[in-house]
């Protein structure tokens, strides 16, 4: 069912739509080396086999899945003899690119660069992490989106249609309302639907006037659940922990527990979600509620204690409270200050006052000296010096006007008045 030409491809019209830089190179036959990047089954192979019917140049379809660097050296020599020969170009179409090491695809760079070989790559992975910097830079990457829902329809209408390339040669009953449930829950993947719909039809009874008719509770049964498209070593994984965290930093509970349902749906592992909400409740809620932490870290060992399924409600639970909490990265930018400032240079010795004093050399040399005990004053206040002498008057912590750092930030502004008293009174 792939389409023969341009203008039956489905999808991609900000890539091969009427007046796309892309879409003319290909109708004029002046493509250049480009790198196709989008989840499967949204058409990257179909658009190089629309290349290939197309093009005059000499198309050779590869898989770096079957084949190994040596098979491509071989065409790339029968490349370069055609050139020699008769000046033909020769189209290289590398499924599944980013199975080449970044070493291996070095062997392309020359041939490429001289223009023996247009070179297409096509690639579910980020290209930024995955091709090399000198083949990315003389390629153009074209992102490729996965089919939308009335894509998946049309297609399927089609192969209910065709008798040649489809199931048109059967008499088939396919309500269009459950036509879109395929077509939902296919995840953009026209492989994947044309795939349900074969099964569906292949498996079904006829009734005795030889059509099969397509139930939901016939439908039900073949779907069964489908496998959430997700890479947990992949660019997909990145995208869904950053959805979740930007929801829970947003104060948006329902998209949390979407995005978090959507990575355990997937096969996350729970424990890698535990932590992500943990350091969440650090960095992004700290002190404007201590609870946020206990929470996240409670639920942590919930997870551990019991796993999955039963574990997913603690892991909800916190995320959803993270969520609905107040929002501070007061904590983070001042550990971050802390940081910067040691890293700056600000490494001096511990200051006399505040070391221990432990034997009669060290009580000597100063150690201890003009230390005061909180706890002998008035709220538990001095007006002792703790930081290194060019850090004096230094705030690192700057708390929010936000849930309880709000009571922090009187706490602390009513301390440093405190010692500015005690210091102007006893310098």
């Amino acid at each position: 069912m792939r389409p023969k030409d341009i203008d039956a491809f489905l999808g991609q019209h900000r890539v091969v739509g009427p007046g796309t830089a892309l879409r003319q190179a290909i109708e004029s036959d002046r493509i250049r080396s480009i790198i196709l990047w989008g989840p499967p089954g949204c058409g990257k192979t179909t658009l190089a086999r629309i290349v290939a019917s197309t093009t005059r140049a000499d198309f050779v379809p590869f898989s770096a899945v079957v084949s190994g660097i040596k098979e491509v050296r071989v065409v790339m020599e029968r490349a370069a003899r055609l050139r020699r020969a008769d000046g033909r170009r020769t189209i290289l179409f590398v499924d599944e690119i980013h199975r080449f090491n970044k070493a291996q695809q070095d062997a392309f760079l020359p041939y490429v660069e001289e223009g023996t070989i247009i070179l297409i790559g096509a690639t579910t992975e980020n290209p930024s992490f995955e091709i090399n910097s000198p083949l990315l830079s003389r390629s153009r990457v074209y992102r490729l989106e996965r089919l939308s829902e009335d894509d998946l329809l049309v297609l399927l209408e089609r192969a209910l249609k065709d008798e040649d390339l489809g199931v048109g040669e059967t008499p088939v009953d396919f309500p269009r309302e459950l036509l879109k449930v395929v077509a939902a829950q296919s995840q953009g993947d026209a492989r994947a639907a044309l795939n349900v719909l074969e099964f569906i039809i292949a498996t079904a009874r006829a009734d005795e006037d030889g059509t099969i008719r397509i139930r939901r509770a016939s439908l039900e049964d073949s779907l069964q659940k489908g496998a959430l498209y997700y890479d947990r070593a992949g660019e997909e994984h990145f995208n869904l922990i950053s959805a979740l965290h930007k929801s829970m930093r947003n104060s948006d509970p329902d998209a949390t527990l979407y995005w978090l349902a959507r990575m355990i749906e997937s096969g996350e592992d729970p424990m890698y979600l535990a932590r992500r909400i943990v350091r969440f409740a650090s960095e992004d809620v700290g002190l404007a509620d201590p609870r946020a932490l206990q929470l996240a870290q409670c639920a942590t060992e919930a997870v551990r204690f019991i796993g999955l399924p039963e574990g997913e409600l603690a892991l909800a639970e916190a995320a959803a409270y993270c969520a609905l909490a107040p929002k501070s990265n007061a904590l983070y930018k001042a550990w971050r200050e802390a940081r910067r400032a040691i890293a700056d240079g600000a490494t001096d010795p511990v200051p006399l006052a505040i070391r221990n004093a432990p034997t009669d050399l060290m009580k000597g040399e100063g150690y201890g000296k003009g230390y005061r005990y909180a706890h002998d004053h008035p709220d538990a206040v001095t007006g002792l010096e703790c930081l290194p002498e060019r850090l004096r008057g230094r705030r690192f912590y700057d708390p929010s006007e936000r849930g309880f750092e709000k009571t922090l930030r009187q706490r602390i502004d009513d301390w440093l008045e405190a010692r500015r008293r005690l210091r102007t009174r006893d310098p």
